[in-house]
């Protein structure tokens, strides 16, 4: 900041000026000096704005960052319960066809078995057809 003179350093400086003259170039400089510290305010308030303007923009891409991360995570936690329930399921499956294929083998057998039963069943009511026609031939 320039130092203001005084008219004595402005009559030494400049002795063949009159008092009058030297008054209105001191008037200057004050007007100088005033108008420099309204361009100082004016281009102070304009770097404030300006920081206010970064902030915001800098606070808002925070805000929009938490967001996406907020998503990222709760979708790889949603991920992670699916993958979860996805395992259960599989899980349930190899049980539920380990329960099919011994009830396949169980039927298997009781087809045969049945299938046996039926040829028994078979050959005795032949036999006691037979026995039946004999008896009625015999008379009885």
């Amino acid at each position: 900041m320039k130092k203001e003179k005084t008219m004595y350093e402005l009559c030494q400086e400049f002795p063949d000026k009159t008092y009058q003259e030297l008054e209105s170039y001191r008037d200057n400089d004050r007007r100088q000096e005033a108008g420099v510290c309204v361009m100082g305010e004016m281009k102070k308030d304009r770097e404030e704005l300006s920081w206010q303007e970064k902030y915001n923009k800098e606070h808002k891409l925070r805000q929009e960052a938490e967001i996406a991360l907020a998503n990222a995570l709760a979708g790889d936690h949603r991920q992670k319960e699916a993958d979860e329930l996805m395992m259960q399921k599989l899980e349930r499956i190899q049980d539920l066809e380990q329960i099919n294929e011994s009830h396949q083998k169980l039927n298997g057998k009781l087809q045969e078995r049945l299938t046996e039963l039926e040829e028994e069943n078979k050959k005795m009511h032949e036999h006691f057809d037979k026995k039946i026609d004999s008896a009625r031939k015999a008379g009885m």
